[in-house]
């Protein structure tokens, strides 16, 4: 059966792969459409088996809310390459995927697989295959995020790093809700909190974080309070654990602040390992627990998204926690954040390294 250009260009219209591509699969289907439709089907899942094995570290973070039943979902997809995360069919794919989580709400990635895409007839692992076909590199459906309830989300640099943020609120100003989670997204986008307050720490985690502390501070001697490490220089001396030119350094420049850039590697690592082996000792030590308190509090300040201070200061000079306090007095309304979920394309995934040269000198083979 013959076919003309016209049916070429509206198989491509349809399945969006090149023209090339279509031209064969007609002329393997001796020009029943249908059949060549099938073709490339086939073609997608076997390009998509081809490209399985090449690394996808890039892509974007979708995010999409179903307003009316108060569904929220952040969703990462992985491509090869960055530029094809901004590509008009790559963003059309996943907002339909999310769109399916959202009325779905699937368990798992593997359980929204076969799901039906929102928008087709087809599973969503048939539309990635025809996609994988069109785009020409590796795709994947990376993980994704469920929230109820009033959130507001935020997406950072194209999809680089998604954000969702929800809230307890009676607020009905839509407009003032969306603009005050918006600041608070972008805090979380920007300074990368790990929970929301302290109270969201463990005992657990908290006794680990002291512990850590604790081993960081005896491990740079220089930071210890002055009383200890006086003890350790004496210590050092009094067991010859010094070389004499460390012993000489110290005496001549012990009341200097600059003390211990005139001490060698050597000198500091012994002091350091002094410092760990009286460490149960300096953990009585008010001065030094005194020290270690500190610190505490100042990570906790910094991991902490309530307890940060507030990025924007233009219009709030304070906390988080207060910028909120403060838009619930302004507004008369109970606005509390219940959490936060933050998304960052590629985390921990393996990135891809281009070699130019290597790229040109093979394309001149």
């Amino acid at each position: 059966m013959a076919f003309t250009a016209l049916d070429v260009k509206n198989l491509r219209e349809k399945t969006g792969v090149g023209m090339m591509e279509c031209k064969k699969a007609l002329t393997e289907a001796d020009g029943d459409m249908d059949r060549a439709f099938e073709i490339l089907r086939e073609r997608g899942l076997a390009a998509s088996e081809k490209k399985a094995s090449r690394i996808a570290a890039e892509g974007a973070i979708i995010a999409y809310t179903d307003e009316d039943a108060k569904v929220t979902v952040l969703l990462e997809i992985n491509s090869e390459t960055d530029f094809v995360g901004k590509n008009e069919k790559f963003q059309e794919f996943g907002l339909n995927v999310a769109k399916t989580i959202a009325a779905n709400k699937p368990a798992s990635v593997e359980a929204l697989a076969d799901l039906t895409l929102a928008g087709s007839d087809r599973t969503v692992t048939e539309n990635l295959n025809d996609l994988i076909l069109v785009i020409g590199e590796n795709l994947k459906i990376r993980r994704f995020e469920i929230v109820e309830g009033d959130v507001v989300t935020y997406i950072h640099g194209g999809g680089a790093v998604g954000v969702a943020v929800k809230f307890e609120t009676n607020l009905e100003d839509k407009a003032e809700f969306v603009a005050m989670g918006k600041n608070i997204a972008m805090q979380v986008a920007a300074m990368r909190p790990e929970y929301l307050a302290k109270d969201s720490i463990s005992a657990d985690e908290l006794a680990k974080m002291k512990s850590i502390t604790i081993d960081s501070s005896l491990n740079k001697p220089e930071s210890l309070p002055k009383p200890i490490l006086s003890a350790l220089f004496q210590k050092a001396i009094a067991e010859n654990l010094f070389s004499a030119e460390d012993v000489a350094a110290y005496e001549e420049n012990q009341k200097s602040p600059y003390l211990f850039n005139f001490l060698s590697k050597e000198a500091v690592a012994t002091l350091a390992s002094l410092a760990i082996a009286g460490k149960e000792e300096y953990m009585g030590n008010k001065i030094f627990a005194g020290a270690v308190e500190g610190r505490i509090k100042k990570q906790i300040k910094e991991i902490c998204l309530l307890e940060q201070a507030f990025v924007r200061s233009d219009l709030f000079d304070g906390t988080v926690a207060g910028y909120v306090a403060q838009v619930a007095k302004n507004t008369g309304a109970d606005i509390k954040v219940v959490s936060f979920i933050r998304l960052e394309k590629g985390e921990g995934l393996e990135k891809r390294e281009d070699n130019f040269a290597d790229e040109v000198a093979s394309m001149m083979k």
